[in-house]
């Protein structure tokens, strides 16, 4: 089969488009015909060896994939050959790798089944980002009905999914984009107010926006530019999930003592199985009703995946970057 391959960490040039076995089901385990590829931005830190996960090289890089199952291991009942499969991305321990490919194996427990109305690229859609989206929303975030959600950069494929989540929940949302297609974008998955954020001063709109008293919760994409406004901007009391960084800041540790804010990260990896269920049972739901809708931007055949590497890290990006074997 073909896949894409990096045998050195560094630029998107070291993604090499070759030739691999195909994989074979051991116990417990799936193989998958991929259909649809999903990148995430943390795959183009992984990449360029500066995350702290350095897979042993070489490594097939990739946490989200849809496809049909191929063959399965001894042991496996929850699928058969012909069954439309997502994988859950990374989601447990040994799920960071392997889907930038046209075959994908994967433990039965790392793959979810796809609903009938949800294509292969919007599968590829769901794992990464509907997963981070749920975890830091409604499990370390503690979102409720009635609160308002701050949401930056809300038109990407995590921040697109955090709005339909929310908003099937009664959960106000404030979402941020930088583009005009990215206003809309926010717009139409359900914000009840939008900001550009590349305009000076954006956030100054949210104390009006929330009466004054700022919104209970703040998901964080970029922390080394906004987490110090964040944390003058969040109510007293409430919460700030980090989901994304791509460097050091500084903030005045004061504000949090003050106002006693809750600053939380969050990392996939992290999860234990129990949570994992709990996260896929509720989006799987969503997801079978039409309520989480997975939004595309664009599309690349495999062999381009160093042009999605450069579209998934561009200002005014929208939506889920694919690639499609």
């Amino acid at each position: 089969m073909k896949a894409i391959c990096i045998h050195e960490f560094g630029e998107a040039d070291v993604l090499k488009y070759e030739d691999v076995p195909d994989p074979t089901a051991g116990p417990g385990e799936v193989v998958v015909q991929v259909e649809a590829i999903g990148i995430n931005p943390v795959e183009t830190y992984i990449r360029s060896g500066i995350h702290l996960i350095r897979p042993e090289l070489p490594f097939i890089l990739g946490s989200d994939a849809a496809g049909t199952v191929l063959a399965v291991g001894d042991g496996v009942t929850a699928f058969k050959p012909g069954d439309r499969v997502y994988a859950a991305g990374a989601v447990g321990e040994d799920a960071w790798g392997g889907c930038y490919a046209e075959q994908l194996l994967r433990r039965a427990e790392h793959l979810m089944p796809l609903p009938n109305n949800v294509s292969f690229a919007q599968g590829a859609a769901i794992g990464v980002p509907y997963g981070t989206a749920y975890w830091a929303l409604m499990h370390r975030g503690r979102a409720k009905a009635g609160e308002t959600a701050l949401i930056h950069g809300a038109s990407g494929a995590v921040g697109t999914a955090a709005l339909q989540i929310a908003a099937a929940r009664d959960i106000t949302t404030i979402g941020t984009a930088g583009s005009e297609r990215g206003l809309e974008l926010v717009r139409e998955h359900g914000a009840a107010h939008v900001l550009d954020h590349a305009k000076d001063g954006y956030l100054d709109a949210v104390a009006d926006l929330t009466d004054g008293s700022g919104p209970e919760i703040i998901l964080e994409m970029l922390a080394n530019v906004n987490l110090a406004r964040d944390m003058e901007t969040v109510a007293k009391f409430r919460r700030i999930v980090i989901i994304g960084n791509r460097g050091p800041t500084e903030i005045n540790a004061r504000e949090a003592m003050m106002k006693e804010l809750d600053i939380i990260g969050i990392a996939l990896p992290n999860t234990t199985g129990e949570e994992v269920a709990d996260i896929h049972l509720a989006l799987g739901k969503g997801l079978a009703d039409g309520s989480l809708q997975p939004v595309i931007g664009k599309q690349f055949p495999l062999e381009e995946v160093a042009e999605a590497h450069h579209a998934v890290l561009r200002p005014g990006a929208y939506g889920k970057i694919v690639l499609i074997p």
